[in-house]
């Protein structure tokens, strides 16, 4: 697929690796809508970007409010054949701690935001591709997941965010099969340390050793670095129900 022909939806897209995406894409003549939570930063990017791009306020773990917003973007470009999901939390805690053992509930919130909400947007973003005109090579969308290196090798205290990557890596090959028959492919990246809001929290001491931990390039990942891989994949039709690791060969420790 051209990225000028391409619709999308990119879930987290008013910061980190989402902005990342949508900026990309629309500087090429994609049109991009903005899926977020973050209305003031979702609406400032939008604005920034001009006709090409808009933001729908977007609980990603909602049917009605997703199904919504995605309604919204038909009306405006009248189809929709990318989807980028980029939304996701980080939340960390040990599974018995001084205060006890691994709340249930904060479990469940990592697990509904970073595994359920993104099956939400594959499942109701095939509805609606499985209905495009078939391009050249057959195909009718694309999607592209955020998976984690957590996925493969998790740290303590990753006990619910490892298990949502790894199950949104799992989902990753079934889907592509079930979707082949549609011309809709799904792959997933899977990016180690990248400069995210999710970072930066953390002191720059930490973020510098962070980045030297990676073999190659020493530093933390761009943001846009990951979009030229969504990018890539968006227009390499071979590339199918694949995870690809985007981590400088970083393979975590223990803690």
């Amino acid at each position: 697929m051209k990225v000028k022909e391409c619709i999308a939806v990119v879930t987290g897209g008013a910061s980190g690796l989402g902005e990342a995406c949508v900026r990309e894409l629309v500087k090429d003549g994609a049109k991009v809508a903005i899926f977020d939570l973050q209305e003031e930063r979702g609406e400032k990017l939008a604005t920034e970007l001009g006709a090409n791009c808009l933001f729908a306020k977007t609980d990603v773990t909602s049917e009605e409010g997703t199904r919504a917003s995605l309604a919204r973007v038909v009306e405006a470009f009248g189809t929709i054949n990318g989807a980028i999901n980029c939304a996701g939390i980080g939340d960390a805690c040990k599974v018995l701690s001084k205060r006890g053992p691994y709340p249930l509930s904060a479990f469940n919130r990592v697990v509904q935001i970073n595994l359920i909400g993104t099956f939400n947007i594959i499942r109701l973003t095939v509805e609606q591709m499985a209905k495009n005109a078939t391009n050249a090579d057959g195909e009718r969308g694309v999607i592209v997941n955020t998976a984690s290196a957590a996925a493969f090798d998790g740290q303590i205290g990753q006990a619910a965010y490892s298990a949502s990557k790894a199950a949104v890596v799992g989902m990753t090959l079934p889907i592509a099969r079930e979707c082949a028959s549609y011309g809709i492919r799904v792959m997933t990246i899977a990016p180690g340390l990248f400069d995210t809001p999710m970072l930066a929290l953390l002191p720059q001491e930490i973020r510098n050793a962070l980045g030297q931990s990676v073999p190659f390039p020493k530093r933390l990942g761009n943001p846009v670095e990951y979009a030229m891989l969504a990018r890539h994949i968006i227009e390499n039709p071979m590339l199918n129900g694949e995870v690809i690791r985007l981590d400088g060969a970083i393979r975590m420790a223990a803690k």
